[in-house]
């Protein structure tokens, strides 16, 4: 493994560093100008802090002539007010169409088949989105940069293609500490996501159970989300992660996986691990399958979610995300992430229906093994009042508190949770609501708050760090877990509730199979209808009449989470890998 080095050679080292990472960043801003300059523009945007993207959206909305402007659109979009982008974008296309606004249009899926007026990259991209994958390769020109990247991401989704030759011979592996290196997508520090903190805690699990565990994130990461000032090696609470930031990338998606594996290989040479350890989605699947071939390593596929219907759930109406979910992109999604677990020596998944999708599309039951989410034990002896947690954070202590924390997308349901402490309020009932974390919806869920009339009621704290986030569960008297009914949802179970669980605060969740699996079966929450904010009102409010009750549900989840605990997912770790060593 790279050492550390201090004094002038750090200074050096870092320098040089900096600068590779700064021409990765250029190779590839200028890469996308090529492919579509209105493309770049539009990236470049969403890559504003905050702070910028709110006063340039101000700006824009202050020079728009009128609703129906291209100033008007774009400003509306980055404020994150899709539901009126999309009527302002449509407005603009219909009065003066230009390529960054039809780019526009594109991400906030605006920009149907029947639009002309879009240019021709970005109607391909538009079909592609829509998830016809053929149509958008017959819209772009031969020759073309966009038809070339097209052309290699369906080669990559299509059944039977891999990164390499097939190897049936391993190579010999000393008996002793098992040693794992796991292919992510993305980690801490710089992303917070669900899927970044399950990663961490594995990783840190199994280095508690005695295995030698450490990470690499993909191709590009993190100068691909706009962070220059990383480094190759960045260590977060004794994890050590590396970074795969060569000065160019290579220019197709399929040659920058090969690259990936290629470089990922030589760190495999470096610290000679016993397994490889990779998650969703199918890309991670290809390379890790790729560098086991070639060190004769068994590899593991650890199924988070389903590709194909996380991507399905992403589109603004439900007769959207079914028309996507009878699309050629759903199908060759569906298809390639099963074709990959089944080539998996192991699949780990987080729950019972996952798995049992899994065997249904004909992965190996006896392949698969459940490793759900988990708490820190620490947490199961917390004890603090919420009305003491509240003001340590500035909050009134008064009032039934309810919340939820994660990422702000549609489908994980915080409108509907503010609908449902609206309905209470207008009954007089003093109910308060927190909604932590960050995401596409939390404009909208701003403009809700002052229109529901929560101002003063309700708090948007963004996202928190993970030591202080802590603090926000312990200020609710009972988290929420309002999911959207969608195939995603109810199939996937989710890390957050587990830890209102484990220090002892009832749950209100949909009823969703997932969300039964860890909520309704082990008797730590109520269950109520999604998408149905006066049934979540409804129980929300038996929540706050029968302490009795809350009380109860509370000791059940901490009971049940007891049983969850990272220490347990680290023993069952170590005895799979151990496993794959006999």
């Amino acid at each position: 493994m790279r050492s550390v080095v201090t004094g002038v050679d750090s200074l050096a080292v870092r320098a040089a560093e900096q600068l590779r990472h700064l021409g990765l960043a250029v190779t590839t801003a200028l890469s996308m100008a090529r492919e579509d300059p209105a493309l770049l523009v539009v990236h470049a945007s969403r890559r504003l802090p905050r702070r910028w993207s709110e006063q340039f959206a101000r700006a824009l909305r202050r020079i728009g002539r009128h609703p129906g402007s291209a100033a008007t659109a774009i400003g509306l979009w980055l404020e994150g007010r899709r539901a009126e982008a999309r009527v302002a974008v449509r407005g603009a296309l219909a009065h003066r169409p230009s390529p960054i606004v039809s780019e526009v249009a594109m991400e906030l899926d605006a920009l149907d088949g029947t639009t002309t007026s879009a240019p021709a990259a970005t109607a391909a991209r538009a079909a592609w989105r829509r998830g016809d994958v053929s149509g958008a390769i017959a819209a772009t020109p031969l020759g073309s940069a966009l038809r070339t990247r097209l052309v290699a991401e369906r080669s990559l989704m299509a059944t039977g293609t891999s990164l390499g030759e097939s190897r049936t011979t391993r190579s010999p592996r000393a008996a002793g500490t098992p040693s794992s290196l796991h292919l992510l997508t993305n980690s801490l520090p710089h992303t917070t996501s669900g899927y970044a903190l399950r990663s961490h805690a594995v990783l840190q699990a199994q280095q508690a159970s005695g295995v030698r565990a450490a990470a690499v994130t993909r191709l590009g990461y993190p100068v691909s989300v706009g962070l220059v000032r990383s480094r190759d090696v960045e260590v977060v609470e004794g994890v050590a992660y590396h970074r795969l930031l060569p000065w160019r990338a290579a220019p197709t998606p399929d040659a920058r996986l090969r690259q990936q594996v290629s470089m990922t290989s030589r760190l495999v040479d470096e610290y000679h691990p016993n397994v490889l350890h990779t998650t969703t989605p199918f890309g991670n699947a290809l390379v890790a399958e790729a560098v086991a071939s070639q060190a004769g390593l068994p590899w593991v596929y650890e199924v988070r979610g389903l590709l194909e219907e996380t991507w399905a759930a992403s589109f603004p109406t439900p007769e959207a995300r079914a028309k996507a979910r009878t699309s050629e992109r759903h199908r060759l999604l569906r298809a390639r992430e099963a074709e990959l677990a089944g080539r998996a020596d192991r699949v780990i998944v987080l729950g019972e229906t996952v798995r049992d999708d899994l065997v249904a599309r004909g992965v190996p039951a006896g392949a698969i093994v459940v490793v759900p989410n988990a708490v820190d034990a620490s947490l199961l002896t917390v004890e603090r009042a919420p009305a003491h947690a509240r003001q340590a954070l500035g909050l009134p202590s008064e009032g039934f508190w309810v919340g939820t924390i994660g990422s702000l997308v549609d489908y994980e349901g915080a409108a509907t949770l503010l609908d449902a402490v609206a309905i209470l309020r207008a009954r007089g009932v003093d109910v308060r609501v927190a909604v932590v974390g960050d995401g596409v919806c939390r404009p909208a869920l701003q403009r809700q708050i002052a229109d529901r009339g929560l101002s003063g009621h309700a708090v948007l704290p963004g996202r928190v760090d993970g030591h202080r986030v802590i603090d926000w569960y312990l200020a609710l008297d009972a988290f929420a877990v309002p999911r959207q009914d969608t195939t995603v949802t109810r199939m996937v179970t989710p890390l957050k509730p587990m830890q209102a669980m484990a220090l002892g605060r009832p749950v209100i969740a949909s009823d969703l199979p997932a969300l039964d699996e860890i909520v309704g079966r082990p008797g730590a929450g109520i269950l109520v209808p999604p998408d149905d904010p006066s049934a979540l009102a409804d129980g929300i409010a038996g929540l706050m009449d029968d302490g009795a009750l809350a009380g109860q549900l509370g000791s059940a989840g901490r009971d049940f989470a007891a049983t969850r605990t990272w220490s347990k997912v680290g023993a069952l770790y170590r005895a799979l890998y151990d496993g794959l060593a006999g």
